[in-house]
């Protein structure tokens, strides 16, 4: 399929990962179109401009209702699919019946839609946490076809999308791509329970303190460089369907600290962080996917957290964020 005859629909694309690849899309000129239930658009107005903002078609609707999934589908005319749509794990632990129609339900609503309108592939969102603590794993970069072990119901979620993927693919011959991102840092990420180092980044730009309330070993994952990933899984030929681990810059969080202090030396001892380590592998090996897409981009952690303080640093100045 050439270029100018792509037309992509983001489900979910008010969140982070969501916004930027929305912003990736308008700024290739890509027609694009969002479905999502809420109609808050700040992530999308912290790095996006007005004039890209007004060329993004927006469709509200309800996940969990196939019919407005189909038609968001059928209206869009979209030609290629990214399913990012979810509760965050802290949202599925306080209400897990609710998450579960979102997550699950939903996403069985996008393969269905996906499948009736003909479409060759969907990409969407897996996650790390199909994986079980870092102890039940040998020691290393946990494995693409490590066997998922969850302990959340948001991990739950995920391996039984990956399971519905998979079926779609034997049943009917929908392809589809998962990703595994981990912890996503950047403008936009505000919410879910790795979001403290973006927490303490926008923090660093506003003057403040904060308390990031993990620490340890873990795999960061620039916002844009995922976004840019999901993309180009999109648009790869591929049939089957597999979901593979991401990767980027394998740090401790006295390192994240450290960064963020470069980029805002006024920030120096404001951030603390915990001692406690996320009960998740460290790192995973992104071999398959390096083999499928060809190396995904890599932002180096000292530059995806100075842009990440200069957007946020130019969304204070604008009055995008306050300071309260």
């Amino acid at each position: 399929m050439k270029l100018d005859e792509e037309r992509f629909l983001v489900t979910g694309a008010l969140g982070c990962i969501g916004a930027w690849v929305v912003r990736n899309l308008v700024r290739e000129g890509v027609p694009t179109t969002v479905f999502d239930l809420a109609d808050e658009t700040h992530r999308l107005k912290l790095i996006m401009g007005p004039d890209e903002m007004a060329l993004v078609r927006f469709i509200r609707g309800d996940m969990t209702q196939l019919e407005a999934v189909q038609a968001a589908l059928e209206e869009s005319g979209a030609t290629r699919v990214i399913h990012l749509a979810a509760f965050q794990a802290p949202a599925c632990q306080a209400n897990p019946p609710l998450a579960a129609q979102v997550n699950v339900v939903g996403t069985v609503n996008l393969f269905e839609a996906a499948k009736r309108a003909g479409l060759e592939r969907v990409v969407y969102a897996s996650s790390v946490l199909v994986y079980g603590p870092a102890h039940e794993y040998p020691a290393g970069p946990i494995a693409h076809d490590a066997p998922p072990r969850p302990r959340t119901h948001y991990g739950v979620y995920k391996q039984a999308n990956e399971g519905t993927a998979r079926l779609y693919w034997l049943n009917d011959g929908l392809s589809s791509i998962g990703l595994r991102p981990y912890v996503v840092y950047g403008p936009g990420r505000d919410q879910g329970m790795t979001a403290g180092p973006s927490q303490a980044m926008l923090a660093a730009a506003l003057g403040q303190p904060y308390h990031i309330p993990y620490g340890g070993r873990f795999d960061m994952q620039f916002a844009d460089d995922v976004a840019q990933t999901f993309i180009r899984a999109a648009r790869i030929p591929f049939q089957g369907a597999d979901a593979f681990n991401l990767r980027g810059s394998v740090v401790h969080m006295c390192q994240v600290v450290a960064a963020i202090e470069a980029a805002q030396p006024a920030s120096r001892g404001q951030i603390s962080f915990d001692d406690q380590a996320l009960p998740f592998p460290e790192e995973a090996d992104d071999t398959q996917l390096a083999d499928l897409l060809g190396r995904p981009p890599h932002t180096p952690l000292a530059e995806g957290v100075s842009t990440s303080i200069r957007i946020f640093k130019a969304a204070i100045a604008e009055g995008l964020i306050g300071r309260d």
